[in-house]
């Protein structure tokens, strides 16, 4: 039988998305705001 204090072996690679994932809330919202920035440039530049 196996002993079920022994861990198995981690084989799964590693996905790099997954150390990305904690900054998404803090990155989405200054990226959309840089996107408004320059939308809104681009509007008062081409009136």
């Amino acid at each position: 039988m196996t002993d079920p204090s022994q861990k198995p072996a981690d084989d799964t690679p590693h996905d790099p998305i997954e150390d990305l994932v904690h900054s998404i809330p803090i990155v989405l919202p200054v990226v959309g705001g840089v996107l408004m920035f320059l939308l809104a440039f681009i509007a008062i530049s081409m009136a």
